[in-house]
């Protein structure tokens, strides 16, 4: 129970109404798209970088957990207040982008939504990347937390490429700024880069500095068909060692393509689909997607359609975005893993995965993005069978270590958090873990933020 006194002095900081301690409230931020949940003591809605940084001032006093929140779509339980405390929402900081098209960067608070800066970024030509399956309601602060990743991430990375600068609430409450507006900078330790992926564990950033891109002059998709998820693949591989760079290369295995159908309610056609978009310049989109297309048809993919347009195209990247919610609809536990392998190992990989799945007899769907190595096994369960759940868990972590054994990571783009802990030191091994938690121990002396993630003894 948190002590009277602080709510009060809680409430001083953001307003009466920014404080919320009843039940129903405490259940709603309790849990992210996970299978986790655990309930704060209280919940703080700031407004601005120095309430938060009020906030966090009176938690490092007091000793008191403080777990960061943006929108609650983590896929790794980063926002689940595992030690109780203080969820700090940051929903609302969230005025719109200021957008500096003459330098190509927006200055951006933490609670606008990813979405809403692709949009009005895109009203002035300009081009911000990441996108988040999620991106319709997941914020900024969020994203760069987990350094989100998203369909695009093969031509144009992840978070971590387009973060110049933040401006960040240390453990201690202190308000400060790290990196830089321009285009280079060198001064110093890359500190933004260090909170980038953090979690929350670090601090918390208030608002970031991000960099855009000129807007893609054209676009062209084109759809493939296979018989199994190895052949396309064995697709996938073949055309990104061909020197095609797509700006995204997505896969969905039969069971994806029909639950996402029926979802939809349109149907998706049969197969394993495989989708690509070439953008650029016109010239260039279209000699890369005959390239591309010259593979597939080489592969006798079954059905290809070389230039999808239009609703049509705009249709087949809603599919591919409702993979997720269409597949929860199929079981009550859905478990969304996210393992990343080099491109040429992607055919292993997905042969690996059904054999651990029909080694414990899991219900698995795999879908993701095949162009850069990084798919999303997802496991079909109910946890309210034990005995299943354990199977499930023993199947993770087989594909954890098959993915390690591939020369992968474990987590391509969803975290660590919670759901990857017992795997971090698999992947960066003893030397690795202890300068983490070296970092972490020297940057959060009182173990406040976001406590119970990433180590097991944080």
């Amino acid at each position: 129970m948190m002590d009277p006194g602080v709510v009060e002095i809680l409430k001083s900081i953001v307003g009466p109404d920014n404080v919320l301690s009843d039940q129903e409230s405490l259940v709603c931020y309790s849990f992210d798209a996970t299978r986790y949940t655990s309930q704060p003591e209280v919940v703080v809605k700031p407004r601005s970088a120095e309430e938060v940084a009020g906030v966090v001032a009176l938690a490092y006093e007091e000793g008191i957990p403080v777990t960061p929140r943006g929108a609650g779509t983590g896929l790794s339980g980063g926002s689940v207040p595992v030690q109780g405390g203080i969820v700090v929402s940051m929903e609302r900081m969230n005025s719109p982008a200021v957008i500096h098209k003459e330098d190509l960067y927006a200055v951006v608070e933490a609670g606008v939504v990813t979405e809403h800066l692709q949009r009005d970024a895109e009203a002035k030509r300009l081009f911000y990347p990441p996108d988040p399956a999620s991106q319709a309601a997941c914020t900024i602060g969020g994203n760069i937390g987990e350094c989100a990743g998203g369909l695009r991430g093969l031509k144009y990375g992840t978070t971590k490429n387009y973060v110049l600068g933040l401006e960040i609430v240390t453990p201690e409450g202190r308000l400060t700024r790290t990196g830089a507006r321009t285009v280079k900078s060198v001064a110093g330790y890359d500190v933004t880069r260090l909170m980038v992926g953090s979690e929350g564990t670090l601090g918390i950033v208030t608002s970031a500095v991000l960099r855009l891109l000129p807007l893609p002059r054209a676009r062209r998709v084109i759809a493939g068909r296979f018989k199994d998820i190895t052949s396309a693949a064995e697709a996938v591989a073949e055309i990104t060692a061909s020197g095609l760079v797509p700006s995204i290369l997505e896969i969905m295995d039969d069971k994806t393509v029909e639950a996402v159908g029926a979802f939809l309610k349109e149907s998706l056609g049969d197969g394993v689909l495989l989708l690509a978009e070439f953008d650029g310049a016109k010239s260039l989109c279209e000699e890369e997607a005959s390239k591309a297309l010259e593979i597939l048809n080489g592969r006798q993919g079954g059905a290809i359609e070389d230039d999808v347009k239009g609703k049509k195209s705009a249709k087949l990247w809603e599919a591919r975005r409702a993979a997720l919610p269409a597949l929860t609809r199929l079981c009550t536990t859905v478990i969304l893993e996210d393992v990343t392998v080099p491109r040429s190992m992607l055919p292993d990989m997905v042969n690996k995965i059904t054999r651990i799945a029909g080694k414990y007899d899991v219900g698995v769907a795999v879908f993701g993005h095949a162009g850069d190595g990084n798919i999303h096994p997802t496991f079909l369960t109910d946890r309210r069978n034990p005995d299943e759940l354990k199977r499930v868990d023993a199947a993770i972590a087989e594909m954890m270590g098959a993915s390690i054994d591939l020369g992968g990571t474990v987590s391509g783009e969803h975290g660590i958090g919670l759901d990857k802990m017992p795997f971090l030191k698999l992947e960066i091994g003893k030397a690795g873990y202890e300068i983490m938690k070296r970092v972490k121990g020297s940057l959060d002396p009182g173990g406040i933020m976001n406590p119970g993630k990433m180590f097991y003894d944080s």
